[in-house]
């Protein structure tokens, strides 16, 4: 039984402009981040690109040219907006952590309590985009777990992005037998996109 009743509506036009103009992202300006007010959105912004891209990219190379033909199934688009908000809760939280480490190691930020701010500001306002309450309410109880054991003197080296990567394997609507084949190019799709942020993070922050 699906959890979440489906309308076509939930697959937004807003995630396909994100997977089909991704190739062209380098070209568009990039605001320098100089506050936390600036690092929310680029937080914001940067998990929904990796998460979507990763996960539409997946997909589309698992079911050859005919993948979108799939969107007329009502089970399969119910899959994939649960894995869409799934991998895209971890991802805001791995970036969350990488961001203030990294800013707290090389540019003496100490208000570590922004990172509670960004992550509620952040899924509170997902709530107008019908981000499903459920994965909301977990994704905040996770993200408390996680911020209790970590060290910020060393999250931003220590395999920072592994739980996105892992959330994108696990919840990808792919069957479990060829996810299994597939587990180390679905891994490292998402590392390698997320290195692409983490040199971009690391401009912006330059005065």
């Amino acid at each position: 039984m699906l959890k979440y009743k489906l309308k076509i509506k939930d697959i937004k036009l807003e995630d396909f402009r994100v997977y089909l103009f991704a190739l062209f992202k380098g070209v568009l300006p990039k605001k320098k981040i100089k506050n936390i007010e600036d690092l929310t959105p680029f937080i914001q912004t940067k998990s929904a690109w990796v998460s979507q891209v990763t996960l539409y990219n997946y997909l589309k190379t698992r079911m050859g040219t005919k993948w979108v033909l799939h969107f007329d199934d009502e089970i399969f688009l119910a899959s994939i907006n649960k894995a869409k908000w799934n991998i895209y809760s971890i991802a805001l939280q791995d970036l969350t952590f990488y961001s203030l480490s990294y800013l707290n190691v090389f540019c003496n930020y100490k208000d570590m309590s922004k990172a509670n701010e960004i992550y509620d500001e952040i899924l509170n306002k997902e709530t107008k985009n019908e981000m499903p309450e459920e994965i909301i309410l977990q994704a905040k109880e996770k993200f408390k777990e996680r911020l209790e054991k970590i060290d910020w003197n060393t999250y931003y080296k220590s395999w920072p992005f592994n739980e996105s990567a892992l959330a994108l394997y696990k919840w990808a609507p792919v069957a479990e037998e060829l996810k299994i084949l597939d587990r180390k190019i679905v891994l490292n799709s998402m590392i390698l996109k997320w290195e692409n942020i983490e040199k971009e993070f690391k401009e912006l922050i330059k005065i």
